[in-house]
């Protein structure tokens, strides 16, 4: 009679990051609605020239500015009486990092400009190298599965398994959901610049992509 072993492998590897997508937004408020705007747009265009000449560079591998927000509100004071109407204008940018050394110099520069909202930095692999690296965990996964059945099997004093079905997680059991590859949040320092003041300093943790699979075996 033959034994059925269903067992879920697991893999994970760690790489470097080889890509930033940053968000950044030209942010003004103030009291005249047309006039925000106009401040909006006059920060917004030579962030977006910067950006194009840092395309050429290939520091950028490509950036976008497709989200505009106009609109306005009444505060509280202090007293508790509804301040005068505020109104805020702000332009959204994304842009795809692949040089860090200029990746820290431009938001340096940025950050430090008033009316720019550096949103934050989500670090990643290539695409290409994600697929070629989640096939390597892949397969390490089925690995880790067949070395999991096989010791099931042989302790009940069983054979060599044969694996009969593969398959992604929950597809072949009611079972959980894999943790995917995320992108991981940066360490942010400070290192000494040539002036004597800080210079931000980016280290990307490295990125983790994990494979689950469900994997059924018999044996003999």
């Amino acid at each position: 009679m033959t034994l059925d072993i269903t067992v879920r492998g697991s893999a994970e590897q760690r790489y470097p990051a080889e890509r930033a997508i940053v968000s950044i937004a030209a942010a003004v408020e103030g009291p005249d609605r047309q006039q925000v705007f106009q401040d909006a747009v006059a920060i917004h265009e030579p962030l977006v020239s910067q950006l194009r000449d840092l395309v050429g560079l290939h520091a950028v591998g490509q950036w976008s500015s497709d989200q505009v927000r106009v609109f306005s509100h009444r505060p509280w004071d202090a007293g508790g009486k509804r301040a005068p109407m505020v109104h805020v204008a702000r332009v959204q940018v994304e842009a795809e990092f692949t040089d860090f050394e200029r990746l820290s110099g431009f938001l340096d520069f940025w950050s430090g400009t008033d009316g720019v909202e550096v949103g934050g930095i989500a670090w990643d692999v290539g695409v290409k190298s994600r697929r070629t690296y989640e096939a390597e965990v892949r397969k390490a996964a089925v690995d880790d599965a067949v070395a999991k059945a096989q010791s099931y099997a042989n302790a009940v004093r069983r054979g060599k398994v044969m694996a009969v079905q593969l398959a992604d997680p929950g597809m072949l059991t009611n079972s959980g959901e894999s943790a995917a590859g995320l992108p991981m949040l940066a360490k942010a320092g400070f290192a000494e610049s040539s002036d004597g003041g800080p210079q931000l300093d980016l280290t990307p943790s490295e990125i983790v992509i994990h494979v689950d699979v469900d994997a059924r075996f018999v044996a003999e």
